[in-house]
């Protein structure tokens, strides 16, 4: 049944498309001769391209997510609170960059990702003491297992 529905609004969203090739975007200013229409079809505005690119949280909220819940589940002081919280954010920022470089082919900004979370491991674990050490790594390991969960539940439900 997905698969029809999927292959339906793919059907939709192609016909879509073509019309707005054929008969220019906001009249008939670019697809038949030069005297139909206005000729916003030329392109989009600076402002409309813009407002189409999903919004990028800064890398600061989404450390403030991740220290909200490694704090109590670490039982982190603010020391190590704060030099965690620099940690991923320097990650997050570095992986944002990595994923923006066009140069890199996908397989090349997933080794490099990949890396990216070794170093992050490794200086995580700079600040903590070996109990901290110890449930960190099982809520990585359950963090793991989650998402394979999801997977599968995606899996079944195709």
């Amino acid at each position: 049944m997905k698969k029809i529905q999927f292959f339906l609004l793919f059907s939709f969203t192609l016909i879509s498309f073509n019309s707005f090739a054929q008969y220019g975007y906001g009249g008939y200013g670019n697809g038949y001769g030069n005297g139909y229409g206005n000729n916003y079809g030329m392109g989009m505005s600076q402002v409309e391209q813009n407002a189409m690119k999903p919004k990028e949280i800064p890398a600061e909220v989404t450390v403030g997510k991740i220290m909200e819940k490694l704090k109590p589940e670490l039982n982190l002081d603010e020391l190590q609170t704060i030099a965690i919280g620099n940690v991923y954010t320097d990650i997050i920022k570095s992986q944002t960059a990595i994923m923006k470089d066009e140069k890199l082919s996908q397989e090349e900004k997933s080794n490099e990702i990949k890396a990216l979370f070794e170093v992050n491991e490794r200086k995580v674990n700079e600040y903590l003491n070996e109990e901290q050490r110890q449930k960190y790594k099982a809520l990585k390991e359950e963090r793991g297992n989650n998402k394979k969960e999801k997977k599968k539940k995606k899996k079944k439900e195709d």
